[in-house]
């Protein structure tokens, strides 16, 4: 018998691929999930000092201070985890932009707090449709 996961797949596939979506509904969607986080954060008793700070080495999505230190937050917006969750996509050469932007970020605004690097995943199947998306906050992530 054949195993179930070497059988031929129906044509078309039952779960199509969407559809590319503009660099415009990209960063709408990129405003949404990172304003969810913010809010997600002042309700855990953050203060948000800097949203979308750039600099050469790339953006810094959420800047907050709680329980003693400065985080540098990182927002992962999905649909699904079909493809790895969204801490799982802030790969080595990613942390590695991260850690450099926060350096030159302190070194504009220098802070007392002790650094550290945090993810904020939402989960939203719907996309913007998403009536109550699934927030994950990994502290100290990296």
């Amino acid at each position: 018998p054949i195993s179930p996961d070497l059988r031929p797949q129906p044509h078309p596939p039952p779960v199509l691929p969407e559809e590319p979506m503009s660099g415009e509904e990209s960063r709408r969607r990129g405003r949404w999930g990172e304003d969810l986080a913010a809010v997600f954060l002042e309700r855990k008793g953050y203060r948000i000092v800097d949203r979308n700070w750039k600099c050469r080495f790339g953006e810094l999505d959420l800047v907050a201070e709680g329980g003693g230190f400065l985080c540098f937050v990182e927002v992962k917006l999905r649909r699904s985890n079909r493809f790895g969750t969204g801490a799982e996509q802030v790969d080595r050469r990613k942390r590695e932009k991260l850690r450099t932007a926060a350096e030159l970020y302190l070194q504009a605004h220098p802070a007392v707090l002790q650094p550290r690097f945090d993810v904020i995943e939402v989960l939203a199947p719907n996309g913007l449709g998403t009536k109550n998306p699934k927030i994950r906050h990994i502290e100290g992530a990296f």
